[in-house]
């Protein structure tokens, strides 16, 4: 058995870059592990927050049964490995996304108020108007204690100005998180620009000398890595081996990346250095943000999987048409197959983000014990644009507060703010209210 000999807040040091470590058996028992966690507890909670755009086919997502017993309906299909993980949560409702009396623009709304609980102002100018988002308030305390406060990532870049939808501004259809009422944060596209973030402090120009020397991150680390390595056991020796091979497989994927063209799609060009693949650049931030909560780089973490109203091909899977106009099927059973074959390919991307998580082992359980992972739209039915009983996932252990395996069913309009209430108090932030709930959401403890 080691010593406590190394800290928990260690990191590799090299050339502008700083590089954390995942959980080692040298770094003494995990109870106990940081500063701010409870006794007992085995690892702070992370707070992961993911958005799919256009709602969902609801016919092939609501489960019939409540509670344990329940079947995954088709689009659910690809998330049965982590049935036993995950709550399906029906009922909750994001009034913020109802017109109130401003006309169209359900897209935009839906995206603004998921994460705030609030109504947008209906503009295109400069005087926006939104809430402080979930992920924000819980920056604002977990942050603290990490890198980075929080990590916003997406798969689809959008302008933060212009006219979107229906007289609102485009920033409120492409942006999820809000650090306050008047100052949205964009999300990044580009996996590189998060990994040099997430890992290196060097100015532009350095940067970009290290870039041209082609060197792995962990080249400018090693010499720390070999110091550190002469203190650990054969488990550490083997869990810093395969942490250090998987860093290693996301730089060279995301320098494949920057070789490879473009794939031009009819809504939106994708930036340079990003997959030429949708789903490879889903998977690869996927796992940037499982790296980010391994090493404890932040323990908050958006991501908008594309931007709500996104009208993007996917061909890849025999789906020609585009994403938005599709979801106005008009009940077209061709068309709703369509969409559900859209709908499927998202849970499966969720799918691999689980895997991912639950196949890092930390303490006595993995990452995804450690974590809760919000998923879902503010949208429900894209035909009907409605903003109630919307299809919502809440994955994970949450530091073993949740209990999982289970449909839960709410009186149809509970505000979803609840359950972002609900998150927030299991990691260490005690609030009654976040835009417009009206308390916790009961039950997710709930054997």
């Amino acid at each position: 058995m080691f010593g406590r000999t190394i800290s928990r807040r260690q990191t590799l040091r090299g050339l502008g870059v700083s590089l954390g470590l995942p959980w080692l058996e040298a770094m003494g028992p995990v109870t106990g592990w940081a500063e701010d966690t409870k006794p007992g507890q085995a690892a702070p909670n992370r707070m992961a927050l993911l958005y799919v755009p256009n709602g969902k086919n609801m016919v092939d997502w609501t489960p019939d049964a409540e509670g344990t017993d329940f079947d995954l309906k088709p689009i659910m299909k690809p998330l049965a490995p982590h049935k036993e993980k995950m709550l399906v949560l029906t009922g909750l409702a994001a009034d913020g996304a109802n017109a109130h009396g401003d006309g169209g623009g359900d897209h935009a709304r839906a995206l603004a108020a998921f994460l705030t609980g609030a109504h947008p102002r209906k503009t295109d100018g400069t005087d926006i108007r939104n809430g402080i988002s979930v992920d924000q308030i819980a920056a604002s305390v977990a942050g603290s204690q990490t890198r980075l406060p929080s990590l916003e990532i997406g798969c689809e870049g959008g302008s933060m100005s212009g006219n979107c939808d229906s007289g609102y501004s485009c920033v409120y259809s492409s942006t999820m998180a809000w650090k306050s009422a008047t100052q949205p944060l964009p999300k990044e596209v580009n996996p590189k620009v998060v990994f040099e973030r997430m890992f290196s402090s060097l100015p532009n120009a350095k940067r970009e000398q290290r870039d041209a020397r082609r060197k792995s991150i962990l080249d400018f680390v090693r010499e720390d890595s070999k110091d550190l390595t002469g203190k650990l056991g054969a488990n550490d020796a083997r869990k810093l081996d395969e942490y250090f091979t998987s860093l290693r497989d996301i730089e060279l994927r995301i320098e494949r990346a920057a070789k490879l063209p473009p794939v031009e799609t009819p809504d939106y060009p994708m930036p340079a250095g990003v997959p030429s693949t949708y789903e490879e650049h889903i998977r690869l931030m996927a796992d940037l943000m499982v790296l980010a909560f391994q090493t404890d780089a932040t323990r908050v973490c958006s991501f908008v999987l594309a931007n709500e109203g996104s009208n993007k091909s996917y061909s890849f899977i025999d789906v020609k048409e585009g994403h938005h106009e599709l979801s106005h099927h008009g009940n077209n059973e061709e068309k709703k197959a369509k969409i559900a074959k859209i709908n499927t390919f998202h849970t499966t991307q969720l799918a691999y983000l689980l895997e991912k998580l639950s196949s890092v082992q930390e303490g006595d359980g993995t990452l995804l014990d450690h974590c809760m992972v919000a998923y879902g739209s503010g949208n429900s039915d894209g035909n009907r644009h409605n903003h109630d009983d919307l299809p919502i996932i809440l994955a994970g252990g949450g530091c073993g507060t949740l209990s999982t395996g289970r449909h839960l069913k709410y009186r149809n309009g509970t505000p979803l703010s609840n359950l972002w209430v609900s998150m927030l108090n299991r990691m260490e932030v005690n609030m009654d209210r976040i835009g417009d709930s009206n308390g916790a959401l009961p039950g997710l403890a709930d054997s």
